[in-house]
């Protein structure tokens, strides 16, 4: 399958030129690239988030190999859905699946299965891409959306994850793509977004999964934030840092009904 950009024109720019321009903005490029094994990136609209996204990829050395785990806006597809083939298209060119590691994911677990639907109208893992394009042009990925869920499968999965990842024998980077708090004010959206950043900063899925649900934190990346965690955590994670922090209203001036937006490394 070749995948077409559903959210070119709209998310970002759809012309080569003028998103290269956007990224030259957006992105913060540090003289120290670092290793990681995953990292927390948001998707919306590039004049909102872009700012956040490219504080992180700005600082990471991406290997060869990427992980995307984008939550599942739709509905449509399977709950955690693999796209196991074909080629990813975005205005800055293509990126094709790493076929192998896909392959390898699927085996690790039965909760995991071969799916295109999932993907065909999902952005959160599209928007991602051009931010990769413009660092490395000849990597390889592997695209995963997940629907919500219990923990208990998150550490089905993320151990799975894990699993295949070491069994693949090269460098991969996870990448959750996850906004934090939707339409609340800005205010409190801080606070209930730094509650769960917390969680993240401690290494600790289980306590991010239970704070996002214990305290109705809208975060719609919660299961990819949680299934990178797991899998980090497996791969040898050590700590975790949190690069940026911003809300809509930064952007807008309108405080009183905000997205956040976080950039986390994980390394």
């Amino acid at each position: 399958m070749i995948r077409q950009p559903i959210v070119a024109g709209q998310f970002y720019p759809d012309s080569p030129e003028l998103l290269k321009q956007y990224l030259d903005r957006y992105i913060v490029k540090s003289k120290q690239k670092e290793p990681a094994l995953g990292a927390v990136c948001p998707h919306a609209g590039y004049i909102f988030s872009g700012g956040v996204a490219g504080a992180v990829y700005g600082k990471l050395a991406i290997p060869d190999t990427v992980v995307i785990l984008g939550p599942n806006h739709t509905g449509i597809g399977d709950p955690f859905a693999v796209m196991a083939e074909g080629v990813w298209v975005t205005p800055l060119g293509e990126v094709e699946i790493e076929e192998k590691l896909a392959a390898l994911i699927l085996n690790e677990t039965e909760l995991f299965s071969p799916d295109v639907n999932a993907h065909r109208y999902e952005h959160s893992i599209e928007v991602q891409l051009p931010f990769l394009q413009y660092f490395k042009k000849d990597f390889r990925f592997v695209p995963i959306v997940l629907s919500h869920t219990w923990y208990s499968n998150c550490e089905l999965l993320g151990n799975a994850l894990a699993r295949a990842i070491k069994n693949f024998g090269q460098p991969v980077l996870i990448i959750a793509s996850s906004d934090m708090t939707h339409y609340e004010p800005d205010k409190q959206a801080r606070v209930k977004d730094k509650m769960a950043i917390d969680q993240i900063l401690a290494l600790d899925p289980a306590g991010l999964y239970e704070v996002v649900h214990t305290n109705n934190i809208t975060m719609c990346g919660i299961i990819p934030a949680t299934v990178m965690l797991v899998a980090s955590k497996q791969l040898g994670a050590q700590k975790a840092e949190l690069v940026h922090y911003a809300t809509s209203g930064d952007i807008s001036g309108d405080y009183g009904s905000v997205v956040g937006y976080a950039g986390i490394i994980v390394k």
